[in-house]
């Protein structure tokens, strides 16, 4: 009894003497700090406080992320059902609110508006993460059950559903390939992954037969296609992008310099199209390190899902991984004319408030797996 009270007691104090991820936590804050200096770039030339605003934005995350990281991310298991019925109140709480720019996504608070979609990003990771990754004992994880991929979709559709009239067809998809990337690592086989790619394409035919797609967004798909399509309509945004990006050429043109980004030729460029900002000032050079700093936050994402404790914590951690990620390759392609234009925004970087919560809440549970990786005796395996 004393060598196992012994063994228990040198295990918590490992566990204490964990550290916290500073490779992911710096690299975050880098990518924070340039988005504001890239936000200021995009927003001076009109005098407006877009940057003091994100810099509010930036302290809450840096609180939200702190608070996440000191709450065991197992205790948050166990509270998804009453969270995740909240997220889904506020995705119907949108609809009685007035449209602004002809969609019902936000929910007015005071001068500051909340966005569920964006939360309901990191409520339907960890309510798959809980299905997926069941308490039981001796739970056979070798292969993925359908009751437990149908289960994920059964609470994961109506989500992407409200989230489609709002509408808001690009952070569904989000919601598409996080779903995908969570069931392949919980073990589904290729027969699986097969069945569900014929379903989800066979719901997208019948979704454009049926109408349900806008016109708008048809013509996002046409100009990706033909991106010399109506320049001066729905093509424009695409053009200047491109032709931002294009003028930076290798080193870019110097901080704050650049026509697109000084005369605001671009629409929406401190939020969807921040990248081109970072394009045109920093040239190619500018571009690829702040690739380069996405992919060392996917890295070590990655390498906290492999050293989590429990299956639970790992495909979490996967799932944020898979969140990040579609959303920097959606956004950086939209720019650039490989990728349709859609509203995803840049993580750390494009102006918003939800949107960088959601993403620091996310680094904070991610670093919460990290801090609890050591073993304790009495606590599940991960399998």
């Amino acid at each position: 009894m004393a060598t196992v009270a012994a063994s228990a007691s040198a295990a918590v104090d490992e566990r204490s003497a964990n550290r916290t991820d500073w490779i992911l936590i710096g690299t975050s804050t880098v990518l924070a700090m340039f988005g504001l200096l890239m936000i200021y770039s995009a927003t001076r030339a009109t005098g407006t406080i877009s940057m003091e605003r994100q810099m509010m934005f930036a302290a809450v995350g840096a609180v939200m992320a702190l608070v996440m990281s000191l709450i065991d991310y197992r205790d948050l298991r166990h509270r998804v059902p009453v969270v995740f019925g909240l997220t889904v109140l506020a995705l119907v709480a949108v609809f009685f609110f007035p449209a602004r720019n002809g969609a019902q996504r936000w929910i007015p608070m005071g001068p500051f508006a909340f966005q569920p979609a964006e939360f309901a990003k990191i409520v339907a990771i960890l309510a798959s993460a809980a299905i997926l990754a069941p308490e039981r004992p001796n739970y056979d994880t070798s292969r993925l059950k359908w009751s437990r991929i149908l289960m994920v979709l059964g609470i994961v559709a109506p989500v992407m559903g409200l989230i489609f009239i709002e509408p808001d067809l690009g952070t569904m998809l989000v919601f598409v390939f996080v779903a995908f990337v969570m069931f392949f690592a919980a073990g589904a086989s290729w027969r699986q992954v097969a069945i569900m790619t014929f379903g989800g394409i066979s719901a997208v035919v019948l979704a454009f037969w049926s109408g349900l797609i806008a016109d708008y967004q048809l013509a996002r798909f046409r100009v990706l296609i033909d991106q010399d399509l109506d320049p001066q309509g729905i093509g424009y945004n695409l053009l200047r992008s491109k032709l931002a990006i294009g003028s930076g050429q290798l080193t870019g043109r110097g901080l704050f310099q650049g026509d697109a980004t000084n005369f605001r030729y671009i629409p929406e460029q401190e939020t969807d199209f921040i990248f081109t900002a970072v394009g045109e000032q920093l040239g190619f050079v500018g571009g690829l390190l702040v690739l380069l700093a996405f992919g060392v936050v996917l890295w070590r994402l990655l390498v906290i899902a492999a050293n989590a404790r429990d299956r639970f914590g790992a495909l979490v951690t996967i799932g944020i991984a898979a969140m990040l990620m579609f959303q920097v390759f959606v956004n950086v392609g939209m720019t650039v004319g490989i990728m349709p234009i859609t509203g995803i925004p840049l993580p750390f970087m494009s102006l918003g408030g939800s949107s960088f919560q959601v993403t620091t809440m996310a680094l904070g549970i991610a670093n919460s797996v990290w801090l609890r990786r050591s073993p304790v005796p009495g606590e599940p395996q991960l399998m």
